[in-house]
C-alpha cells in the first residue's frame, strides 16, 4: 500500500522543466512607461537583453549597454546625449530621445524656465496629436503669451524642434554628481578661495568636466584641457594641462560621499570621454600585473555610431507614439515648482486654461 501511493505521487507530481533554474523573467520599463517582459539565462551578458528590447522596440542597435538595475528589473534610458540631435538617422531615434527628455524635464533633471516648458509642451501635443487627427489639432491651443498654433506639423517635425530648442538648455546631457572641494587652484577655483569643503556639483557631459555651485557654472575643464582623471577611496582627482605661461601640471581634488561614488564617477568621465573623443575605444589591458582598474569603456565611439548610422539600409519603421500626461510638475530655474497644465479646448470658445 505504501508503495503503491508513492508511485501515484511520482505519477501526478509535474515534471520540472530543467531550463527554469537557469532562466529568470526580467522586467524592463521602457522610455513610454510600458513595461517589457522576457526570459534571459542567469548568466547572460547585459548586452544580450539590450539586443531583445532594441528588437521589441524595432530600435536600430549601436551602442553596447550599461546596466544599472535591481535584481531583474532595469529600466530602458538615454547614455550619452548627441550634441546635434538632427544628425541622428532615424525619427524612431529621435522619438525616443524625446522620451527621454521629458523624463528629465519632469524629473526635475533637466531644469528649465516656464517659457521654455511652456514651448516644449506644445510640441510635445503636436507629436502625440500630428496632423493625422484634425479634430484634435483643431481643438488644441497652448499659450506662451500669444497662441502657438502647430496645426500642419507632423510628430517627426515636432519632436526635432523639441529637440532643437532642448539642446540649448544649459543642463542638457549632464550628468551631475554631489562632491566637495578638497584642494584648491588660484587660477581655476578662484571663486572658491577659503572655502575648502564648501558643496558643489561636478557635472560630466559631451564636452567635459563642469563645476557647480548655487546651480551656477563657476567653472569648466574640456577634454583636451583634462590630461588625467583618478579616484582614491572617495576623492576625484584631474590633472590640468599647464597653460601658454605655466611650466607644471595642476591637479585637483574633490571629496565625494564614499569610495564608490567616487569609483562611479570616474567611471562616467572614462566613458563620455572615450565616447565623444576618441575614434574607437581603448583596449583593456590584457596583462596579470597592471597598476589601476582595468575598467575601459568598450562600446562604440560617436565617431562608429555615425558611420554605423549611415549604412542603415532599412525603410523608416513604423511606431506608435504614446499620449502623455496632460499634466506635468517641473521645476524651473528658479528653484520653484510649478505645474503646467495641457488643456483641450475648443476653437469657438477661443480660450485657454492654464494651472501653475
Amino acid at each position: 500500500s505504501s508503495n503503491l501511493s508513492s508511485s501515484s505521487w511520482i505519477a501526478r507530481s509535474p515534471a520540472r522543466n530543467p531550463l527554469s533554474f537557469r532562466t529568470m523573467q526580467a522586467r524592463v520599463t521602457l522610455l513610454d512607461g510600458s513595461m517589457f517582459t522576457c526570459t534571459v539565462e542567469k548568466r547572460a551578458r547585459g548586452l544580450q537583453l539590450f539586443e531583445k528590447v532594441c528588437e521589441h522596440i524595432n530600435l536600430y542597435l549601436s551602442t553596447r549597454p550599461s546596466v544599472y538595475c535591481v535584481p531583474w528589473n532595469f529600466s530602458f534610458n538615454v547614455k550619452f546625449y548627441p550634441p546635434d540631435p538632427a544628425q541622428l538617422s532615424e525619427d524612431i531615434t529621435r522619438y525616443f530621445l524625446c522620451l527621454q527628455l521629458r523624463q528629465d524635464i519632469v524629473s526635475g533633471r533637466l531644469p528649465c524656465s516656464f517659457a521654455t516648458h511652456t514651448i516644449l509642451g506644445s510640441y510635445t501635443v503636436q507629436s502625440e496629436n500630428g496632423r493625422e487627427d484634425h479634430r484634435a489639432a483643431q481643438n488644441l491651443q497652448v499659450v506662451h503669451r500669444t497662441y502657438f498654433f502647430l496645426n500642419g506639423m507632423t510628430p517627426a517635425e515636432a519632436e526635432m524642434h523639441f529637440l532643437e530648442n532642448v539642446k540649448k538648455l544649459s543642463m542638457y546631457g549632464v550628468d551631475l554628481h554631489h562632491a566637495k572641494v578638497k584642494t584648491l587652484h588660484f587660477k581655476y577655483l578662484a571663486i572658491l578661495q577659503d572655502s575648502e569643503g564648501v558643496a558643489i556639483m561636478l557635472g560630466v557631459c559631451n564636452s567635459g568636466l563642469l563645476v557647480y555651485r548655487d546651480r551656477l557654472r563657476i567653472n569648466r575643464f574640456s577634454w583636451p584641457k583634462i590630461l588625467k582623471i583618478s579616484y582614491k577611496r572617495n576623492n576625484f582627482y584631474i590633472k590640468i594641462r599647464p597653460g601658454e605661461f605655466e611650466q607644471f601640471e595642476s591637479t585637483i581634488g574633490f571629496k565625494l560621499f564614499n569610495h564608490r561614488a567616487a569609483k562611479r564617477l570616474w567611471k562616467v568621465c572614462v566613458e563620455h570621454h572615450s565616447f565623444f573623443r576618441l575614434l574607437s575605444p581603448e583596449e583593456t589591458p590584457k596583462k596579470f600585473l597592471t597598476l589601476g582598474s582595468k575598467f575601459r569603456y568598450s562600446g562604440r565611439t560617436q565617431i562608429q555610431s555615425r558611420r554605423a548610422s549611415a549604412q542603415i539600409s532599412r525603410p523608416a519603421p513604423h511606431f506608435p507614439r504614446c499620449i502623455s500626461k496632460r499634466s506635468m510638475l517641473s521645476r524651473s530655474l528658479d528653484g520653484g515648482t510649478r505645474e503646467f497644465c495641457i488643456s483641450y479646448v475648443s476653437q469657438s470658445a477661443n480660450r485657454v486654461n492654464m494651472g501653475y
